[in-house]
């Protein structure tokens, strides 16, 4: 059975999409065979493994109200071991479309359930807010990856973030577990940086992930190429750290939290 991680943070620009695809690559070519699911109507994951949307007949948003079976709307990709399951725009209306349905927060778990025994990693690249499909997303998973960016205003609403888990803990998924805090977009040049991951380490103390996602414009540059940055500049800052950050989740830096 696969491990599920949710990829979430309510905040824009905190590294989500960037870490949902680097680490399952990196945990891809690490042996781990791995399936991204691309839960933003946005898409940014799709493009960035390099997917053409307008050549896709189906995606997430069919497979979530039930006009296509999951094995029919992966994908492969050009990471061996990587398959996806893409999104499209069409995504928005699944909100719209099962307010009123009494299981529409079961709906992602329901879906991967068909596949889990295929992988040994799910990852799950959740929109910047706490929609339901991020609801869904949490409810289907076994742990929460929490990007957090480096900057001033770092740890402003990740308390909020942290009561939805909580939340979804007490009432819907009794497992979900915070696999950890990853401190993205770090720049060891800067004081503001150290301060930020003090902090973040003083409070949460083992929750904080060793690995630091540097700030980097190779990792910047590799989605508009549709690669993950091992594929891209594999001996880059960047490429390292995925790489580590893996290896962090394969030797089980989750505990029981």
């Amino acid at each position: 059975m696969a491990h599920t991680i949710c990829i979430a943070n309510q905040k824009g620009g905190v590294g989500k999409t960037t870490t949902a695809i680097n680490l399952s690559a990196a945990l891809a070519v690490s042996g781990g065979k791995t399936l991204l699911v691309d839960c933003d109507p946005q898409a940014n994951a799709t493009t960035g493994l390099g997917i053409d949307k307008t050549s896709i007949d189906r995606n997430l948003y069919h497979g979530m109200i039930g006009q296509a079976g999951v094995l029919e709307i992966i994908v492969d990709t050009e990471v061996n071991d990587l398959a996806m399951i893409p999104s499209r725009v069409e995504l928005i209306g699944f909100e719209v479309e099962m307010m009123a349905d009494d299981h529409r927060e079961k709906v992602l778990r329901s879906l991967l359930s068909r596949c889990a025994d295929g992988y040994d990693y799910i990852i799950l690249d959740c929109p910047p807010s706490l929609s339901l499909l991020t609801l869904n997303a949490m409810v289907a998973a076994d742990s929460v990856l929490i990007p957090l960016q480096s900057e001033f205003y770092a740890l402003e609403g990740l308390g909020q973030l942290l009561q939805t888990i909580k939340r979804i803990k007490q009432r819907m998924n009794p497992s979900l577990k915070i696999e950890g805090i990853l401190l993205t977009m770090f720049d060891r040049r800067t004081n503001l940086a150290g301060q930020v991951a003090e902090n973040a380490e003083a409070y949460f103390k083992d929750m904080v992930f060793k690995t630091r996602i540097p700030r980097t414009v190779r990792l910047g540059e590799a989605p508009s190429y549709g690669k993950p940055i091992i594929f891209y500049d594999p001996s880059s800052p960047g490429s390292e750290s995925y790489k580590a950050l893996a290896v962090e989740i394969m030797n089980g830096h989750r505990s029981s939290r």
